[in-house]
């Protein structure tokens, strides 16, 4: 997101990447690393450090990083060959008792980086492990003298609900300014997402309905066709509520429903927008606007309780208690074993008043689809051809890797470069993820309802079509 973002790479970085032969890592963090290096978005002198438990040296981590790039959309990179000599493996755990060879291995980096570039280089720690591991290392960088000027990227979640959030927050704090805390949402990285900016605020077309005179609703929707059958026991933990409707859904919701920054380029400016209106989000009510669901066999994979009650989907109802959004319902949607996989926001706009009123029965759209590259969609009325006044609805579609001079970056690379640079704005902080556990919490409390049993292969329970009344969930329905 920075400005002229290039200029303000360190002249050098250390990249340490914990749970570095994980799956996280393997399909998100080392094919966004070389996408960097591939691009010229990382600076000219470079290492990666891996950490994790697996016992290999670093010829067979190098492999393994190959291998993680081959199955990875883009491939193994054409500069592969030449990247291979910057990576290093430390094998062994990581705590406050026991710092293992990280400490030297990261000295020896740094000074090969110091003697190559004249500077001493930046150190970026990347927590791609899963949260119950976050304490421990926490610690270790702080007993070890590792986080002195260091950055640090957190993976979601960071906390699971709103006391489990504080007590985290706390124990980093103790070890860690805010400035140096990354907390990613890859979804804040996504190139659709970071669209709505650009959209609103460049074109008076867009940004001249952006409130309740011209929006009826707003809904985000991501299903999913995907099964859970090899993260049964994560999801067990989680459902689809907690992994995706407090994290991803309700910072989309926020990029949304922001107040207009003084300066889009200045990332404190965005922060403070997107933490403003997550506290105008109003606390859940789970009776009134909260549907979950359990796809029908979910019981049956194993690793799942016969009597399970978890939610593989979750439709909920949120209002934004801002002057702009009062009364206008955000609907949020996503769940597993859906018809179909899309990510989308819907802005459903007013009936039109005039001449017309009353005879155009398919609302007007703006829609940003923000699963891949992204695009645009634009829903208008327009008259059926032929002698008769009659109407249709057509659709007006700009992919944004149509658009001339554009070649979109993956969210995880995004990300990963504002890290780099120093850029927090597409980060969550503490103060809005608190609003967030907040606006989140009676979901986790005894008003939770009992999931409904929908089909695979449906667009969810059939109770959940209620939240969009007097309109329909207008992805796939």
């Amino acid at each position: 997101m920075t400005a002229n973002a290039q200029e303000q790479l360190p002249p050098s970085v250390v990249v340490v990447l914990f749970g570095a032969t994980g799956d996280l890592a393997g399909r998100m963090v080392l094919p966004a690393l070389f996408e960097l290096h591939e691009r010229g978005l990382l600076p000219e002198h470079w290492r990666l450090v891996g950490v994790a438990t697996t016992p290999l040296d670093d010829d067979a981590f190098r492999d393994h990083v190959a291998a993680a790039l081959a199955r990875s959309p883009r491939g193994v990179p054409p500069g592969w060959a030449q990247a291979r000599a910057h990576v290093r493996y430390c094998a062994g755990a990581f705590s406050a008792d026991d710092g293992g060879e990280l400490g030297a291995d990261l000295a020896a980096a740094r000074a090969e980086l110091r003697a190559a570039s004249g500077a001493d280089p930046a150190v970026l720690h990347f927590l791609a492990v899963p949260p119950s591991a976050f304490p421990a290392i926490t610690r270790g960088l702080g007993a070890h003298g590792l986080a002195r000027g260091a950055r640090v990227v957190y993976e979601k979640p960071y906390g699971t609900s709103l006391a489990s959030f504080e007590d985290l927050d706390a124990l980093v704090k103790e070890v860690l300014a805010e400035d140096q805390v990354f907390r990613i949402d890859h979804f804040l990285g996504k190139e659709g997402v970071q669209t709505i900016y650009v959209l609103r605020f460049a074109n008076q077309l867009f940004g001249s309905e952006w409130s309740k005179e011209s929006i009826d609703q707003v809904q985000i929707d991501v299903p999913e066709e995907l099964d859970v059958a090899n993260r049964a026991a994560f999801y067990e933990a989680t459902g689809a509520s907690l992994d995706m409707l407090v994290t991803h859904l309700f910072q989309v919701a926020a990029q949304v429903a922001m107040e207009p920054p003084p300066d889009l380029r200045d990332p404190a400016s965005i922060i403070d927008a997107r933490e403003e209106v997550l506290g105008a989000f109003r606390p859940l009510d789970p009776a009134r606007d909260v549907v979950l669901g359990q796809f029908a066999g979910y019981t049956d994979i194993d690793g799942v309780p016969a009597g399970s009650t978890q939610d593989t989907f979750v439709a909920a109802r949120l209002w934004v208690d801002t002057d702009r959004w009062r009364g206008v319902p955000f609907l949020l949607r996503t769940g597993k074993r859906m018809a179909r996989t899309e990510q989308r926001i819907t802005l459903v706009l007013k009936p039109p008043p005039g001449p017309l009123a009353g005879e155009v029965t398919e609302p007007n759209t703006i829609e940003i689809g923000f699963r891949g590259d992204g695009e645009i969609r634009l829903g208008v009325t327009v008259k059926t051809p032929g002698p008769d006044l009659t109407y249709s609805a057509g659709t007006a579609v700009l992919e944004l890797d149509d658009v001339p001079g554009g070649e979109p970056i993956s969210a995880y690379a995004s990300l990963l470069h504002d890290a780099l640079v120093g850029d927090r704005s597409l980060y969550t902080t503490a103060a809005g993820l608190r609003s967030a556990f907040t606006a989140f919490a009676p979901l986790q409390g005894p008003a939770r309802p009992d999931p409904l049993p929908y089909p695979p292969g449906s667009w969810g329970p059939a109770g959940a079509r209620r939240l969009a009344a007097p309109y329909r969930w207008m992805l796939g329905e």
